[in-house]
């Protein structure tokens, strides 16, 4: 990349960290040229779904509502639409394990893409230096912090101050309350952290935070393992509907139509198969957009309730995927507008901005250093012009496909805006944080 100490986007401590964020310029650039010392990403040419390089692809997912585009994709054909007709996908136990295959990758009997938590991709491709591009978001919204019964009288809520007495109590009595996230440095990890800090709770001194995977929350919950957690859906409901606790806040109160999982698969796949990766994304895009589609609600839920993916009842699903729900405290919301979205208000597109945010977040917690190029690990990662090419393929309007890598200034529910081309204030502006 030309200019690059120019544009480099830099954190460090102090003053200097201030100085060195300050011009990483993250708004406009549709480049991806700027690398962290491998080769840029190839150019990739126009998808001929006629001529895929392979039929076949081993993609991994997780039981969560928002791995419904792949599972929808599989089962209603479109992957089989787009010439790839041999698609397999592998239900993965826990996020570790899906690292893990993405490690391996299928020749070694592991997986070549996955349904994802947003900054895996990037701790991936940063720590196990296995280099992963992030080719789609799966969804915005549809997560959910829920709490034990016993905290039900503390009305705990989306101020999470009011959780401080029993926090303090806890330590008081030599023990810790206990809190559920799915993976180090990834979503849930990073809401449930937000959340307890903007209430004055430090997520690495006054509580327990370990790792839970997703289908195990609500069993962990009702031996008293877990006295909150933070999943996505059908975890949270199904919590409330065996009257095991009930849900605090949804995600989208945190941060409105904030970004969840994403889409990613192995360079060396998509480099070595490029038609076969458009095909994909064209499948996926499909399947996100019918998964909106109101009238298709029951049907996505049916088939995803199905034992070979989440293996539970659909009606656990189904509500909540409307935007319909039951908080377990009294508390009901109908047609939220903090609901799961898969193609609506842009959920799909991989805005650049967001991943800043992620690795903001991954060095303020301590799970990057504060060193991380940012802004050229995120053009080496984020492959938003493949995905911007199988929209035009698949002949998604011109309006719904946006037209800059950043959605602007967010705002979260306690007033904190993160600038995407002025990191270090928002650093700047946090209380809790380990840099």
């Amino acid at each position: 990349m030309t200019n690059l100490s120019r544009r480099r986007f830099i954190l460090t401590s102090g003053i200097a960290a201030a100085s060195s964020i300050l011009a990483h310029g993250c708004a406009s650039s549709n480049s991806n040229s700027a690398t962290t010392g491998n080769a840029a990403p190839s150019a990739i040419p126009a998808a001929n779904t006629a001529t895929v390089e392979t039929t076949k692809a081993k993609l991994g997912f997780i039981p969560l509502t928002d791995a419904a585009p792949l599972i929808i994709a599989k089962e209603k054909g479109f992957f089989a639409k787009y010439g790839m007709k041999d698609i397999e996908l592998a239900k993965q136990k826990s996020w570790p394990v899906t690292r893990d295959n993405l490690k391996i990758g299928s020749s070694g009997d592991g997986i070549d893409g996955a349904h994802i938590l947003s900054p895996m991709p990037y701790l991936i491709t940063i720590k196990d230096q296995v280099p992963v591009y992030l080719l789609a978001r799966l969804n915005i919204n549809g997560q959910a912090i829920s709490v034990a019964e016993k905290l039900k009288d503390q009305k705990v809520g989306l101020q999470s101050k009011v959780l401080k007495e029993a926090v303090d109590k806890a330590k008081a009595d030599k023990k810790s309350l206990k809190v559920a996230m799915t993976f180090p440095g990834g979503t849930h990890d990073l809401w449930m952290r937000y959340w307890l800090a903007a209430g004055g709770i430090n997520p690495d001194q006054d509580v327990v935070l370990e790792s839970v995977p997703p289908p195990q929350m609500v069993a962990n919950m009702k031996v008293g393992t877990v006295d909150a957690f933070c999943v996505g859906e059908p975890w949270n409901a199904q919590l409330v509907s065996q009257k095991l606790g009930y849900t605090a806040l949804v995600t989208g109160e945190l941060w409105n139509d904030h970004p969840e999982k994403a889409f990613a698969m192995r360079q060396d796949w998509v480099d070595k198969n490029p038609n076969a990766t458009q095909a994909i994304l064209m499948a996926i895009m499909e399947a996100q957009k019918w998964c909106d589609q109101t009238e298709n609600k029951e049907e996505m839920c049916k088939i995803c309730s199905d034992r070979k993916y989440f293996n539970v009842a659909a009606a656990d699903i189904l509500e909540r995927a409307k935007g319909n729900i039951d908080f377990g405290n009294g508390r009901t919301e109908q047609n939220s507008k903090h609901r799961m979205k898969f193609w609506a208000d842009n959920a799909s597109y991989p805005y650049k901005s967001h991943d800043a945010w992620f690795l903001t977040e991954e060095i303020r917690w301590g799970y990057l250093p504060q060193d991380t190029q940012v802004k050229a690990i995120i053009d080496k990662v984020n492959r938003e012009d493949l995905w911007k090419q199988a929209a035009k393929t698949l002949g998604v309007a011109a309006t719904e496909i946006p037209a800059t890598t950043s959605r602007g200034i967010e705002t979260f529910f306690d007033g904190v805006k993160f600038d995407p081309e002025k990191p270090e204030d928002y650093l700047k502006s946090l209380q809790i944080k380990k840099v």
